[in-house]
């Protein structure tokens, strides 16, 4: 039975009880952080920023993977996503992380500050994208490393090429969906952005991950999918949400298998 209980959800990210779930649920941020984790160079770091920290991770598990030696911050605007990585970090004894209230787009730093600067899932996300990455060209030393993660156009493909096919005899809806699919980032568009910005890229490495589910009804109540990605696809369906969210449902009955492709990318500050 099709339920559109996800349609009324909304999300407030002060609420203890989001931050937990959040916190709880890394499905998404893990498969990028712990793809950053695996390719991150380690060695001769002194100190390492990472932009869009929110709940801690990878930011607490990359200050403990770096060791006591390495200087270790984070930033970000949210408030109450801090102060659960605060905690996290004082539960973990922890001793070599900052953690700073701020926007990406001005930082508390002095210029070629860090060795290293991480952001996982960070650069599709941040309001002035061009404004974050010249910040942390500042706060980079000359030859300091930058390390990325970002999802790729190609995302969730199945599932768009169904919702496509729910839009298809509206004009507007459709127009909307492709210009949400076609923000998603690509490899050239990643290598031209950071060289634009004084990084030049030296390394990318691609991998393609999957989430499974056993319907489309279980997929659209998932309580990640409402959080991370139902509020942007209720935008595309607009006035008319209940009618194509009904039309989706019918095309995604069975299995749900979604590709997910993800890149790291590290540059070199120049």
């Amino acid at each position: 039975m099709q339920r559109l209980d996800f349609l009324t959800f909304n999300a407030d990210f002060s609420s203890p009880q989001i931050l937990a779930a959040y916190d709880e649920l890394p499905l998404w941020s893990a498969m990028f952080g712990l793809l950053l984790l695996e390719e991150v160079p380690l060695a001769n770091v002194g100190r390492a920023l990472d932009v869009g920290c929110g709940t801690g991770f990878p930011l607490i598990e990359l200050a403990e993977r770096l060791g006591v030696t390495a200087d270790v911050h984070g930033i970000d605007p949210w408030t109450a996503g801090l102060e659960r990585a605060r905690q996290k970090i004082a539960a973990r004894a922890t001793p070599n992380v900052t953690i700073h209230e701020g926007s990406a787009m001005a930082m508390p730093f002095d210029d070629g500050h860090f060795d290293l600067i991480v952001s996982n899932l960070g650069v599709n996300n941040f309001d002035d994208r061009a404004g974050a990455m010249r910040e942390c060209r500042r706060v980079a030393r000359d030859g300091a490393t930058i390390a990325l993660t970002t999802n790729l156009q190609g995302h969730m493909r199945e599932f768009y090429d169904a919702f496509a096919e729910a839009v298809a005899d509206d004009a507007e809806a459709l127009r909307r969906l492709e210009t949400h699919i076609a923000h998603r980032a690509t490899i050239p568009g990643v290598r031209q952005f950071l060289q634009e910005h004084g990084f030049e890229v030296r390394r990318i490495v691609e991998r393609e991950g999957v989430m499974r589910f056993a319907n489309g009804d279980a997929l659209l109540n998932h309580h990640f999918i409402k959080l991370g990605f139902l509020d942007a696809w209720k935008e595309v369906a607009a006035d008319n949400a209940p009618e194509i969210f009904k039309r989706l449902l019918e095309r995604l009955t069975g299995k749900v298998r979604l590709t997910i492709p993800m890149a790291y990318i590290e540059g070199m500050a120049t």
